[in-house]
Parts: structure tokens; sequence; C-alpha cells
């Protein structure tokens, strides 16, 4: 399509854009004779990412900030090797890090500019080359090993030596000045010296400050360049062993686009996984968040990775990979564990801001007692870029020195793709086993695991979950993208209850497999960990706002066919039988509840029914509660309500002032205090806005005390008693709730509508109770975790915004009280106080 199109004359200095737009240049190049048996490289640099075509298949990515500007057209120029020929380039009108608007994080300027500040084809002298990498190598030695290491000064003067003997204006000298180096370089470390595993790396965010699409390009970009470097790095050989180049590569998703979407590119990467080069570890379908989504999310996260991996590449990966995640929910080694992974890599706890993680190798224990070996590469980054000073970190900041002496060096551009380049890889051979510096060798993360394996045995033991001490704020920002999760998740779920159920009963019906895997590839794709976080550019809630909109409608649609087929014969109008309504309960336990249903005259009313587990009830006559709800209102504007099992005391700003269980005559808010208290803070995180609340918010606390309607009664009892009340919150957005107590209903309703129209505040709901623990409990995936109540240590204060799924609870013996929701993810219980964030 490209290639077709009319093209006009460019030249350097000119600009293109704006931002997200794609240009294409036709490069005619000719090769003068005289560079006969020279290596010939074709020279770019723009503020863009670009792609080199060549014969209609993409060759090399170009991206500036990741060190790549250069394809190469031949290392050696023959004659019989064409002298004359035409590339494509196509530039992305965005950088590897989007197109921030005065910082990287700020939201994109849409009029951004790419200016191409260079193309030339020019002759590429590997000799100054390797002269220059070893000068860099021994001068980073001489400089930070230190003055009492004599292996520092050995190098200083060995540099010094090459200097001297080498004359710049004459080829001839370069070798001499090699040998010197490559005598230093040869000198061998002894067996007790730690071995860092150089695994190559290229983490590309499947969203975050460009959109999905763009993420198509970035993965085809970054990984033909790493097929390109295996091709001429095919076996680097060490002391000890003779290894492939690994590029790790993730992501079952990311996969699949460049499958879809550069055939070509894909079929040389299978040849690649193949010969053990291209190795996909990770497991699941995307890098997803590792808190928010449900428990069947994330089996459903693996599943589709785990089944991609399987059938693409004829293997399932054993590592689980998510070196940038928010954090690490408990459940995760279970859930590991039961899809066949035993080990996990991440790095994204030494980003903590109050403690540092005492371990970098260690076994993680999830709530079940399931144990998986974690390791975290010791120089706390998953984009190293192979130089002497990383590697001497890696051994330093090791915090399982003694135990283990193995551990991993992630190497390449990443965040927006890249990946490793030729410098790194040449850098580390030098590095490869020379006296002074840690043993280096390019390995595969089956390699270090085996070899940790087998060191394992005075490994500590972390339980429960590893919170990031940073980044609290995600479990919020953007309300509606929460919302979008929770309320899919429910409808996938609904869908394969009543699907599978009308199988059973139903020979005629066909499960819907295939659509059910396309609408949990849309939902599982926006669970990656700058989507679901809210951590992400408007054009990416865009997108995933849709997904949700299409995952609700193809869902409903698949409901209403399953219940069709499950129900046809109750369905059927009947002769003469009284009007009645099917309800239908797709939840594991019998529930009584009221419910709205539409009357003759197309007017809701009200039933209270009461449907066994996973079945279906047929609701004729109404059912008369044993004490319908009784609503009240005294003089002093405040309201009650009561049904038999709770008694609630409203007052006119909307307050909770009593909540009390009938039976025991047990009182749950403390004498002088509100529940149901909104509260704003100021919200005004240290750097990254959409990710962070910080702890300092909590003295900005200010009640919402503005009322622009008081409470009023909107339902009078019986079935159903229900009040209304609006509050004015900050400068200008406005919050209205409904308050509903139903009848045999132990629990209190609050349908709460915000219009937000703040900026850098925090809204959230407190719940004082009269319950005394010191420990609280909240929903996670599949189960529960407790986390303390109080601050003594600085592990606890750290923890003062954490996340849950649907409910967290403050019990003491015999009595608690819980606050749940359907739709949030950020809580809190500090003392006695449930806090919601909204």
């Amino acid at each position: 399509e490209a290639v077709v199109q009319e093209f006009r004359p460019t030249r350097v200095g000119e600009s293109f854009g704006p931002t997200w737009e794609t240009c294409w240049f036709k490069v005619e190049l000719s090769i003068p004779l005289a560079w006969a048996g020279r290596e010939v490289h074709f020279v770019w640099e723009s503020d863009g990412e670009g792609m080199v075509w060549r014969d209609a298949q993409p060759v090399q990515g170009l991206t500036k900030e990741g060190e790549k500007t250069s394809y190469i057209l031949t290392r050696s120029l023959k004659e019989s090797e064409p002298h004359s020929l035409t590339l494509y380039v196509e530039l992305a009108c965005n950088g590897l890090f989007g197109a921030g608007k005065g910082n990287m994080i700020a939201p994109p300027d849409p009029d951004r500019r790419v200016t191409l500040s260079k193309a030339e084809l020019v002759v590429f002298n590997r000799d100054v080359y390797e002269l220059l990498m070893d000068l860099e190598i021994l001068l980073d030695m001489a400089k930070l090993l230190g003055e009492e290491n004599q292996r520092s000064f050995q190098a200083l003067y060995t540099a010094n030596q090459m200097v001297n003997v080498c004359d710049v204006t004459d080829p001839s000298t370069f070798p001499a000045a090699r040998d010197l180096a490559a005598a230093i370089f040869s000198q061998r470390n002894g067996e007790s010296q730690h071995t860092i595993h150089a695994v190559g790396h290229c983490h590309i965010d499947s969203a975050w400050l460009w959109p999905y699409e763009e993420t198509i390009r970035k993965c085809a970009r970054s990984w033909v360049t790493m097929v390109h470097l295996m091709e001429h790095n095919p076996q680097l050989t060490f002391a000890c062993s003779q290894l492939g180049l690994i590029p790790v590569l993730w992501q079952a998703q990311q996969f699949e686009w460049v499958r879809s979407w550069y055939p070509g590119l894909y079929a040389r990467i299978q040849d690649f996984v193949a010969k053990g080069q291209f190795i996909p570890v990770g497991g699941t379908w995307v890098e997803m968040d590792g808190n928010l989504p449900s428990g069947e999310s994330m089996v459903r996260q693996f599943l589709q990775g785990q089944r991609f991996f399987q059938e693409q590449f004829g293997q399932i990966c054993s590592e689980f990979w998510l070196p940038d995640t928010f954090g690490y929910s408990a459940q995760l080694p279970q859930l590991m564990r039961g899809c066949g992974i035993r080990r996990f890599l991440t790095q994204k706890l030494s980003w903590n801001l109050v403690n540092s993680f005492p371990h970098h190798t260690f076994f993680w224990e999830g709530i079940d007692g399931s144990q998986v070996l974690t390791h975290f590469p010791p120089g706390d980054s998953y984009g190293m870029h192979g130089r002497v000073e990383e590697v001497l970190k890696t051994v330093k900041n090791n915090k399982d020195k003694g135990r283990v002496n193995h551990s991993a060096f992630l190497f390449g551009f990443g965040d927006g793709g890249g990946g490793p380049t030729q410098k790194m890889l040449d850098g580390m051979k030098r590095m490869n086993n020379t006296d002074g510096l840690p043993r280096v060798q390019i390995s595969t993360p089956d390699q270090l695991f085996s070899v940790l394996e087998k060191e394992s045995s005075q490994l500590c033991t972390w339980v429960g979950e590893l919170f990031l001490e940073l980044h609290n704020g995600t479990y919020t920002t953007q309300a509606q993208i929460k919302k979008g999760n929770r309320e899919c998740e429910r409808i996938l779920h609904d869908v394969e209850v009543l699907s599978t159920l009308a199988v059973t009963q139903d020979s005629v019906f066909q499960y819907p497999a295939s659509q059910l895997q396309r609408l949990w590839r849309l939902l599982l794709l926006n669970q990656f960990h700058d989507v679901l976080p809210g951590s992400c550019i408007q054009l990416v809630v865009e997108d995933a706002l849709q997904y949700y909109t299409e995952i609700r409608r193809a869902g409903a649609q698949l409901q209403e066919e399953a219940v069709q087929s499950l129900c046809r014969d109750l369905l059927q109008p009947k002769a003469r039988s009284t009007q009645s309504t099917l309800v239908l309960n797709t939840l594991p336990w019998e529930r009584t509840e009221v419910i709205s249903r539409p009357g003759p005259d197309g007017t809701e009313t009200l039933a209270l029914v009461t449907v066994p587990s996973i079945g279906y009830a047929l609701v004729q006559e109404p059912v008369v509660p044993p004490q319908p709800v009784a609503v009240r209102k005294q003089e002093d504007g405040s309201i009650t309500m009561e049904n038999g099992v709770i008694a609630v005391c409203l007052d006119t700003m909307g307050h909770l002032t009593s909540l009390r269980l009938l039976d025991s005559q047990r009182e749950s808010v403390p004498d002088g205090c509100y529940a149901n208290q909104f509260a704003l803070f100021d919200d005004v995180p240290l750097y990254w806005d959409a990710w962070d609340v910080m702890d300092y918010h909590l003295e900005t606390r200010k009640p919402v005390t503005t009322l622009l309607k008081p409470l009023e009664i909107t339902m009078a009892g019986g079935l159903r008693g229900s009040v209304r009340f609006s509050l004015q919150v900050g400068k200008s957005s406005t919050l209205t709730q409904e308050i509903i107590l139903d009848a045999m209903c132990p629990y209190l309703r609050f349908l709460t509508q915000v219009e937000w129209k703040e900026a850098h505040k925090f809204l959230k709901v407190e719940f004082p109770v009269q319950v005394r623990s010191t420990n609280a409990t909240y929903e996670i995936q599949f189960g529960h975790l407790q986390r303390p109540t109080h601050w003594n240590t600085s592990w606890d204060w750290a923890r003062f915004e954490v996340w849950a799924h649907k409910w967290l609870d403050l019990s003491e013996h015999g009595f608690g009280v819980a606050l749940l929701n359907d739709c949030k993810y950020g809580a809190s219980a500090h003392r006695n106080i449930l806090s919601l964030s909204l």
C-alpha cells in the first residue's frame, strides 16, 4: 500500500507530523564502487520511531532513544552485491515514550512534529569501534573498582599504554593496542566469583504513553531488530558454556499481533524459538496488573497465555515474568503452581518508597502455602546496558550473597521497546570471565532458575503479598475503567454459568466458546498494567472503554441466548396463567432479595424472592416479608429505617449516626461519630500523578459539609425504604446518594453518583465503627488477606492506602462490620475507621 503512493522530494531538517501520524520515505541508495570490502551502513536519525523495509519485509527498527540509528547494508561490500537499491522507511510521528507535552508523563502534545536530522550512507570502521569498546571497559574498571583494588590500576595503566601505542592516523597500530586490552580481558576469575546470567530483554508496554495500535508497530520494530542481532550473534563463546543470545519476550497478545500484522517476521521468530534463542516467558496473555484482576481473570490470563505458547511454539512457560507491575497479590503463588509455573521474576519492589525489600532470591509463599522460587535481578532494573557499573552493582546490591552465587541481568532498552544492541553484547563479551569483575554469561531464564534451585537450601521464605510501597493511586485512578473491569468480569461469569447449564439441558445448544474467548481476550488486554490501573493516556482510556462497551453488548446477547435455551419451556406464555417473572441466581448460594420487575402496566414493581444456588425461581404471587421496612422522619429532620434485622438512623446530611443489629442490640457507630462521611483530600504527588497518592495527603483531610438537598424519603417502606440527599464536593462537583434498606436484608445499600470536576483532589467515604481489632480483612482473588489497622512499624504505615476486591471487614470476637462495593479497589482500615476511595 505504501509503495504505490506518490512520493515527493524531502531533505534533512524537514519536520513531519502531527502526533500519531505515519510518514513513508522512499530512499534510493547508490553505494560507491570505491567502498569495496568496506562495511556500509544506512544512517537515519529523527525524533520519531522508524522501521526500515526492504523487499516488502521489515528489516530494522530505528529509534534514536534506543541507540538504533543505522541499518547495516553490508558487512564487507562485494562486487556481486547490489550497489544500488531502494529502501522504505516508515516513520511514526511519536518518540520511544510517546509525545508528552513538557515532560514524559504529561498528556501528549497533539501538534508535535518530528524532525529528520540525519539520512546518510556511511562507511563503518569496525576496527575503531572495537578499540573504543576496549578502552571504555578498561576506563570503567579503572574508575569503578576502587583505589584499594589493584585491578583498577592495571586497567588504568593498560588504557594509558594503549593511548601511547595507538596512532589514530595509522590503522596498522590498532592491533597492538587491542592486544594490550586482550591481555587484561583474558586474565581469568577464580572459581568462587559471582556469576551473572545476562538475558536480553525488551519490555514493551502494551499501551501506556501510546495507544494499543502503536504497540503493534513497537513490537515489530523491536523484534525485527532482535532477529537481525541473532543472525549475527548465533552463539557467543564464554569460559564455561556456548549459549545463544536470548532476547526474552513475553505476552501472548503481542505475539498474536505480530503473527497477524507481520507474518514474515513471525515465521523468522518461530525459527529462533525452535533454536532456543528466542524464548517465550511469562505465561500470561498480557503483563497484567498484579492486584486488581479477579481470581478468574488471573486464571484466564494464564490459560490464554499458556495455551497460545503451547499452540504456537509447542511449549508452555515455566517462569512467570512480571517485571513492571504495581504489586503482587498473595494469591499468585497458588495460581502459578496450578498453571504449571514454579518460578517467578520481577524487580518492581526495588521502587519501594519506604522499606527496602530484604531479599533478591527467596521462596514466595501464598495464602494456601503454595511456594514459588522468586528472583529479583539485584541490579534493580530490567533495562541494563551491559556496563561495568551495572554488573558491579548487581553483585554489591545482592541481598542474598552467601545463600546463592548467581543472579539475573536483564539488558536492553525497554518500556517503549528497543531491546539489546550490538554494543551491549560486545561490552559483556569483554566481561565474560575477566579477573576483578563478576563472571558475565549470556544465559536463559531456565539456566538461571535451574542453578538457583540447586542452591536453594538456605533461601528465606516471604509469606503473603508483595506490596509495592508506591503507586497506591492506581487502585482508584480512572473510575470508569475500574467499573468496566468489575462489571465485565461479572458478565462473563454469568454467561459461562448459564451457557454451561444450557449445554447440559439442551442438546441443540452450542456453547459459545469462540465468542467467549474473543470477549475474554478483550477484557484481559484491558487488564494490562498501565490500562486497568489508569496510568495511561486518554487515547488508551477511550479504547479501553470501547472494549468494555463491546463486552457488555455481546455478553448481554450471549446471556439472553443461554437463558432462552435453558428456560425455553418456562418462558412460553400459557393460557390463563397468572403473570410470572423468571428470576435466575448465578451465585453458588441461596439468595433472598427484593427485586424490581416490570408490572402489567409497564411500571416497576418490587417483589421479595428466594432463589436457590445456581438456580431459578418463578415469581407469581408477591411474598409478604415477616417484617416490612419501617421508615420514619423525626422532628429534627433525621430519618430512621428498620427491617427487623438492622435499624439505622441518618441525619439531614446523610451521615449514618446509628447502625444496630437488632437481635443483639449491638451498636456499630461509635458515639459522636458519623459513618458515611465523605472527605476530600489534596492529591499532589511528588511526580507520578496518575499513579501515586502520598502519605502526606492524609494531613489535608476536609470533611464534605456543603448540603445541596437535605435528606428526604424516596420510598416509604414495605418491601423497600430509601432516602436521598445531595452534597457539593470541592469547588464545582456534586454528589447525590440514595440509601436503601430492603426487607429481610442484613445490609444497607448506598447508590452514589458523583459529577466530578475537581483536579488534584481525592474523594473518600469513611465509616468509623465500634469494633476493635489489630487486623482488618480484605477480599483478594479466591480468598482474603489480613492487614494491620495500626502503624507500629514502617512496613505498617507504608500501607496507608491498600487494595481490596469486593469487601473489607473489621471484626472482633462475635461481631464485625463489612464494607462492600461493586466497582472500587482502593481502601484502608486505620484503627476503627473503614475507608473506601471513590
